[in-house]
């Protein structure tokens, strides 16, 4: 796997502002960023012909005009420009395998546009084996880049039922390149036997909180040892996973939710809570696949 962070560019607001966040995270990181475009169109590089009549025109000037803003930003970052004549879908999955992150641009908060944030950006956070990172266009910084620790911490969802390092790692790492602080989430419903007429019982409350903390601290004790250095909250939330993920997510620098590689053949691609934080989360929502 080649030590890259990869963008996928389409020539839209959310693709640029996802080619930002992406150069944030390379940088940070010490990573090279590639900067991918993919036309099933482009032809061979011609040769002594005018611009005006260059068919790759459009696809040069996408990563072109996006190389040279990103570079002003960050002259020390390395970038490449990367033009591949393939269908975006399945570039951007090979991209993915070769990468330590791919990041997208994603809008997808009322009905329509969730429609057609299907179209690239869903297919390949269902498929890719690496870390797919969605940005939105109004979350792109503007000016000088903020310090550490106040554009809100890195915020991951924990299931508890199954291994979760994958996410961890990805997490504290995360977290630690950026200097932000981590909040790890869980969400439990309340089950039916723990309500009564009044409200519901505080003592099965009580005790399912305390099984929760439990197992979280558990989950947490090994890679507090191993990034000392970032500040480190849970949170335990009685309501559906997916409700106290997207709250949690309020004000956050990024939101990091899991997606099992192996799914049973009927079951949907994606989980209800990657689900509820790609559609309802405002800020960079990270999805990574884990066993």
């Amino acid at each position: 796997m080649e030590q890259v962070v990869t963008v996928g560019l389409d020539g839209s607001p959310e693709s640029l502002a996802a080619a930002h966040w992406a150069a944030d995270e390379a940088e940070r990181r010490k990573l090279t960023l590639r900067l991918l475009h993919a036309w099933p169109l482009l032809v061979p590089e011609p040769t002594g012909i005018p611009t005006e009549m260059d068919q790759n025109y459009w696809a040069k000037r996408i990563v072109h005009n996006a190389r040279a803003e990103l570079q002003a930003r960050h002259p020390g970052l390395s970038i490449v420009g990367n033009l591949v004549a393939e269908d975006a879908q399945e570039a951007l999955l090979q991209a993915a395998s070769e990468s330590e992150m791919i990041v997208l641009g994603s809008r997808g908060l009322e009905p329509v546009e969730s429609y057609f944030l299907g179209d690239i950006s869903l297919p390949v956070v269902a498929r890719a084996e690496r870390p797919v990172v969605l940005v939105r266009a109004e979350t792109r910084e503007e000016g000088p880049p903020p310090t550490p620790g106040t554009a809100g911490g890195v915020v991951v969802a924990l299931k508890l039922h199954g291994p979760c390092d994958d996410l961890l790692e990805f997490s504290f790492a995360t977290a630690a390149a950026r200097g932000m602080p981590l909040r790890a989430v869980h969400g439990r419903s309340v089950p039916i036997h723990a309500h009564v007429p009044w409200g519901v019982d505080h003592d099965v409350t009580e005790e399912i909180t305390q099984d929760a903390q439990k197992q979280l601290s558990q989950a947490l004790r090994s890679w507090r040892d191993k990034f000392p250095r970032v500040e480190v909250a849970d949170s335990i939330g009685l309501e559906s996973p997916a409700k106290a993920v997207v709250r949690a997510a309020k004000g956050a620098g990024l939101l990091v939710v899991g997606r099992r590689k192996h799914r049973p053949a009927l079951a949907p691609r994606l989980g209800s809570v990657a689900t509820a934080a790609i559609h309802h989360a405002r800020c960079p929502v990270a999805v990574v696949p884990h066993d």
